[in-house]
């Protein structure tokens, strides 16, 4: 073996990025190799074996009781997640709202603000038009009982099993999304999962997916989203559900639905209603495609180097299209609250074409100053894009409108 080795060599060898290679520097799974008068990494034997030992330690079969591990929602990647958030957010409804019981988050993503908000004690309304979401929600806000050591057995059983068989999974995301072994796994799981369904409650239905969607991302050959795979194929690590950490009775009047937001607004009503819109023409139905697909376990069709479903109309936004300001209107003209507190960002021209906002500020201020009474706040922060925008001087917007009476 060569005493020396360059980082191409490294690269070349095991198929690894130098993100992943870097990651685990920081971490420090592997020495900080020393560097040459160039000042370029020179790898040594020693580095190799570190190196090898990782590859080898994450593709070790997970099948010990003791490895149970549990997971929170905020803990996947998703475009225009406000968990960084969370204290600008509270911060102004504490400041500047009173008596507020109840909110309403009608776009919840990844369901991280209705969480806060359920944490501090208030009942909750929470929505979201993909079902991936949906099931989130059901997991954490659920009314309904969850026996968790029933989900840890299962979850210790599918983490145990090695599966050699292809399938719906396998056959249309392995080696490109997911590794081969990782797909069939995930494939069999969801299976499994449908299965045994009329023996689970709702929220422990519910709880399997979910679990199951969150190992995904933490495996998935993405850089967060699914409009793509990376080209090279690095992702090492076996397929691991988590427990949820929720708890076990919700004794709060939470509501949860899966629907049109401008819908549900005419059959809600809350102190407060949150609005995280999607700002621009990126369709999260797209963007997430993949992870719809295996929440629904429909089976569909997939097309396009991206593997998208064919049809994917009934999670297709206007608010990602020209028609966003009339449908912003709309929607503000049904809310039934107290206040109203708009998430928007200032990227009106500032990024690609795709990721400029749809709504412009002058327009969400007019809409929501037929409402009542309206002030605006702002923050700066660095945004998650999907890798083709660099964004300077990003501020995330809340527009506050204390309706009249």
């Amino acid at each position: 073996m060569k005493s020396k080795i360059r980082t191409q060599e490294i690269l070349k060898k095991y198929d690894l990025s130098r993100q992943t290679l870097y990651r685990w520097i920081k971490q420090e799974l592997i020495t900080e190799p020393k560097r040459d008068w160039r000042n370029w990494r020179v790898w040594t034997n020693e580095n190799i074996i570190e190196i090898e030992g990782i590859i080898k330690s994450k593709n070790k079969s997970i099948n010990k009781k003791e490895q149970r591990g549990y997971f929170d929602i905020n803990n996947r990647r998703y475009l225009g997640s406000k968990y960084k958030l969370l204290g600008f957010i509270n911060e102004i409804v504490e400041n500047e709202c009173e008596g507020i019981r109840s909110v309403a988050d009608i776009f919840g993503g990844t369901g991280t603000v209705a969480k806060s908000f359920y944490d501090q004690g208030k009942s909750i309304i929470v929505n979201d038009i993909l079902e991936s979401n949906y099931l989130a929600y059901k997991t954490w806000f659920s009314n309904e009982e969850i026996n968790i050591e029933k989900i840890a057995k299962l979850i210790d059983n599918y983490n145990s099993i090695e599966v050699i068989c292809d399938n719906y999974v396998s056959e249309n995301f392995g080696g490109t999304y997911f590794s081969v072994e990782n797909a069939r796994k995930i494939g069999y799981i969801r299976e499994e999962i449908n299965r045994i369904k009329n023996e689970l409650t709702d929220r422990e239905y519910a709880a399997l997916v979910t679990s199951l969607i969150y190992a995904m991302d933490k495996v998935a050959n993405t850089c967060g989203h699914y409009d793509a795979y990376r080209r090279k194929f690095d992702s090492v690590e076996p397929l691991k559900l988590l427990i949820p950490n929720v708890s076990t009775i919700n004794d709060k009047d939470n509501r949860i639905y899966n629907m049109d937001a401008n819908k549900l607004v005419r059959e809600i009503e809350a102190d407060l209603v949150y609005i995280d819109t999607p700002y621009n023409s990126r369709q999260y139905g797209d963007t997430y495609h993949l992870l719809e697909n295996i929440a629904k376990w429909e089976k569909p069709r997939v097309e396009g180097v991206a593997r998208k479903m064919v049809d994917r109309s009934s999670i297709k936004s206007k608010y990602c299209t020209s028609k966003a300001p009339e449908a912003f209107e709309e929607l503000i003209n049904g809310v039934n609250a107290r206040y109203i507190l708009v998430s928007y960002n200032n990227m009106a021209q500032k990024g690609v074409g795709r990721s400029n906002a749809k709504i412009s500020n002058e327009e969400i201020i007019s809409i929501l100053e037929s409402k009542g009474n309206v002030n605006v706040f702002s923050t700066d922060y660095k945004v998650f894009t999907t890798g083709k925008t660099n964004v300077d001087e990003h501020k995330e917007l809340l527009y506050l409108c204390k309706c009249f009476d």
